[in-house]
């Protein structure tokens, strides 16, 4: 498996700001690798919720993450600020493909990057549904030409 290219903040439509925790770290003094998951899902729930097409708790549509992955290329650490950048590198019927990726505060590459696959489903039956014309609006924004 071939390790994709190191992105930038050029790459990324939408940012937010994280802090690190003391919690964030690791036995081998950088943030865990599974705080990245929290990191990517922060980020893309946070641009839903201000897009105002996600309900959590009532809404009947709901997104489940079906296929993750994030690549490292350098560590960070708490108490080292972050900001996670977010495209959405495919937007089909019934899923989302969004990318991420972590940079230490100021870099201008990424420190590690990723994706995660959410595909929409109805609440009840939890069977793919399309994917509502608001969240489709809230996305295109951040869909890119991914080139790497």
């Amino acid at each position: 498996m071939t390790k994709p290219l190191r992105t930038t903040r050029a790459d990324y439509a939408h940012f937010l700001a994280i802090s690190t925790r003391w919690s964030d770290n690791d036995v081998y003094g950088h943030i865990n690798n599974v705080v990245y998951y929290s990191y990517f899902d922060t980020v893309v729930n946070e641009y839903l919720l201000r897009a105002g097409v996600l309900d959590f708790s009532e809404g009947e549509t709901i997104g489940l993450v079906v296929e993750t992955r994030c690549n490292f290329f350098a560590p960070v650490v708490f108490p080292e600020p972050i900001e996670a950048g977010l495209r959405v590198e495919r937007l089909g019927n019934t899923s989302v493909r969004y990318e991420v990726a972590i940079f230490a505060q100021g870099a201008d590459e990424a420190a590690a990057q990723g994706h995660f696959v959410h595909v929409y489903v109805d609440r009840v039956t939890r069977r793919p549904v399309p994917l509502p014309a608001p969240l489709v609006a809230a996305l295109k924004p951040l869909v890119t030409l991914v080139t790497g």
